[in-house]
């Protein structure tokens, strides 16, 4: 039977979720901060609107009528490149969106990051590991965006690694170069946390997935076959070969340094397609 759904957020993961449903049959409304962008979610969306999160009247007419809502908003990277400006951004971003979405409806399945676990502790980090207190904006808003969504009834979290695999995406190795170019070579990660990666087309199935199976709680949607190389082994490769210089990491953001297992989203059937 045909749905509705709204997801608040268009960039890869969200078009690619839209995509998705449509192709299902499903009646997908699309959001993006960008009007340029309008004709590009037509394409896929039944609807297109323009809005942020946080605007409490636009989101509540957006979500009207709508089965479940989707948030796979993603703050500005221009405007979080260091810890104060993170501050506002990630603020209004996340957690301004998951307060007026829960608000306007009571299905809401937000996109989170395993930043909320920081650097981890013991041999695996599963969805019962407790969140961090680190200070930093970008889990301090995650932890607190997840907590709204999750204090509704039909609240959900999926929380996933660094998005990858966009035709439209930087590779890694022209990040490396933008790093080096706009950033100095200083980046805000730390050097041993684990480099997990999701293809765009697999975190939209996991959400997909959470919808369409009425999950609520905490998911890990992180590939968890191999145990992936460090920051550093990783772009350290990368500035060799390309011959660069090698990254300073400031480890404002930190991120699981031992594995994460995603086996509760498995365990119901979901797999790692890419």
């Amino acid at each position: 039977m045909a749905a509705r759904y709204t997801i608040i957020g268009c960039g890869h993961v969200g078009l690619e979720l839209a995509r998705r449903w449509a192709g299902a049959g499903h009646v997908v409304t699309g959001t993006t901060t960008t009007p340029g962008r309008v004709p590009e979610l037509l394409k896929v969306c039944a609807e297109a609107v323009v809005l942020r999160g946080a605007d409490r009247e636009a989101v509540a007419r957006a979500v009207e009528g709508a089965d479940a809502v989707v948030l796979t908003v993603s703050p500005r990277l221009g405007r979080a490149l260091d810890a104060a400006s993170r501050v506002a951004e990630y603020a209004d971003t996340l957690v301004a969106s998951a307060r007026v979405a829960v608000s306007a409806h009571p299905r809401v399945v937000f996109t989170s990051s395993g930043s909320v676990y920081g650097s981890g502790t013991g041999p695996l980090i599963d969805e019962t590991a407790p969140t961090t207190g680190d200070p930093d904006a970008s889990p301090r808003s995650f932890v607190a965006a997840e907590q709204v969504v999750l204090g509704s009834p039909g609240g959900a979290v999926l929380r996933i690694p660094d998005v990858y695999g966009h035709p439209d995406d930087l590779d890694y190795p022209a990040r490396v170069r933008f790093a080096h170019e706009r950033l100095g070579g200083s980046v805000p990660f730390a050097a041993e946390a684990l480099l997990y990666r999701i293809d765009y087309r697999d975190a939209a199935a996991a959400l997909d997935f959470v919808v369409t199976e009425g999950l609520t709680g905490v998911f890990n949607g992180y590939p968890d076959e191999v145990t992936p190389p460090t920051n550093a082994e990783f772009f350290g490769a990368i500035c060799a070969a390309e011959g660069l210089p090698g990254l300073t990491y400031r480890g404002e953001i930190r991120m699981p340094e031992v594995p994460v297992g995603s086996g509760r989203l498995r365990g119901l059937g979901f797999r790692f397609e890419h």
